[in-house]
């Protein structure tokens, strides 16, 4: 059985995070690890607390799964400090882990910021050259790239701007009411788009969180990058496509077994 990891914080609601990573590992047939870099007090509407676990226990927690079950693929999520990252840097370097997704977290859906500016440039420098693929949204790439992003022909900019600099593939997701679900993937000099439709749910909670989760997941049972995204696009359009609702706005990952395995087109 291929194995995947997830290094990212804890939602006490369940539809983000760990979560929703180990939920949705589970379901694309992975056997899922964890290694938590924070607890959170949230829901579906916002965060209202965060605890950092020490570097220390994020290291051990680290080496206990790499000397133990070695993950195929590692996501990684939330991560609000540089020592933190650091730690992450450190150990995956020292592993030589495989592909590796980075979902770069700086600010939760309901607007909470989760990582500080240090953490950003210490983000830049140890942890995105490690990635085989980034996996921002219109505002973290605007972070990144140091761009203003109003048109497709902008998200191509940022994600070449973004990939370039990094050594890496870049997927930059749409929406954010720039345009219609479709995402881009930077990959090796060329681009290559994802179309989508935008779809009525207002149970969006933790879709970052799926869809890189998924990637990392096919990446594990040994899919190319752009069928592993094409793929994982799917699931999730398939999970919101769903409309279930376990309750006010919980979001797709929450509902995984409901579409488990349905990749449609």
């Amino acid at each position: 059985m291929k194995t995947a990891l997830t290094i990212a914080g804890s939602d006490s609601s369940g539809g983000a995070g760990i979560q929703a990573d180990i939920k949705t590992m589970t379901v694309h047939g992975v056997y899922a690890m964890s290694a938590v870099t924070a607890l959170t007090a949230q829901n579906t509407t916002g965060v209202t607390g965060i605890m950092e676990v020490a570097p220390e226990f994020l290291g051990e927690q680290l080496d206990d799964i790499f000397t133990d079950i070695f993950p195929d693929a590692v996501k990684i999520g939330m991560v609000s400090s540089g020592a933190l990252i650091r730690t992450i840097a450190d150990r995956l370097s020292f592993y030589h882990a495989r592909n590796i997704v980075v979902d770069p977290v700086m600010a939760a859906t309901s607007g909470a910021r989760l990582i500080n500016e240090e953490a950003i440039e210490v983000l830049k420098e140890y942890l995105l050259p490690m990635a085989a693929v980034l996996t921002p949204n219109i505002p973290e790439a605007r972070i990144l790239s140091g761009m203003e992003i109003d048109s497709p022909e902008d998200m191509e900019r940022a994600a070449r701007r973004i990939g370039d600099a990094y050594g890496c593939a870049v997927l930059c997701k749409g929406g954010h009411q720039l345009n219609d679900a479709n995402d881009l993937l930077y990959k090796d000099g060329s681009c290559r788009w994802f179309c989508g439709k935008r779809i009525a749910n207002p149970n969006t909670h933790g879709t970052g969180c799926t869809l890189s989760s998924a990637i990392a997941a096919n990446l594990a049972k040994g899919l190319e990058l752009e069928e592993a995204v094409r793929q994982a696009k799917v699931y999730l359009s398939g999970a919101l496509e769903a409309m279930l609702d376990l309750g006010k706005g919980s979001g797709p990952m929450n509902h995984a077994f409901a579409v488990k395995g349905e990749y449609r087109e």
